[in-house]
């Protein structure tokens, strides 16, 4: 009979990857999946709303990996619709919308206009709630290996 193991916090799911001698890929990239789309879903919610081309372009772009074990996702702004922001004025400056509403920009009088740290905020406001999706993943993918061994 298989033994069954139940993960609750960090440092069971740490002695669990040492039961099973390292972090199996499929389990980092399953769980940091998970984190991700939670800090994703956030951003489109929270990202300015003109014509929708902003929201529309929040995408979840994984990093290539380098280290076995380890998997990071970026949300970003989709490079394949770039024009939709990029504006140059008649005096050669180049402006980019998405920035400009994430950290604020400069208007014509000199005043400063905060921008609405969508992005940032994302990822800050949903902190906890990443962890805690991110542990129940790894766990549960943890678990099954550990039983399935």
């Amino acid at each position: 009979m298989a033994r069954r193991t139940e993960i609750i916090g960090m440092r069971e799911l740490e002695r669990s990857f040492r039961r099973l001698g390292k972090v199996p890929q499929t389990v980092a990239t399953k769980s940091a999946k998970a984190g991700a789309k939670i800090a994703h879903k956030a951003a489109k919610q929270n990202a300015p709303e003109d014509t929708g081309n902003l929201k529309g372009a929040i995408v979840l772009k994984a990093e290539r990996r380098v280290k076995v074990g380890k998997k990071v996702y970026d949300i970003m702004i989709d490079p394949a619709k770039n024009d939709l922001f990029v504006k140059m004025s008649a005096d050669g400056n180049r402006s980019y919308y998405p920035a400009s509403q994430e950290y604020g920009w400069m208007t014509e009088t000199g005043h400063y206009i905060p921008g609405y740290r969508f992005l940032k905020r994302a990822i800050t406001d949903n902190e906890r709630a990443i962890e805690r999706k991110i542990l129940d993943v790894a766990g549960t993918e943890v678990v099954k290996a550990l039983n399935a061994r």
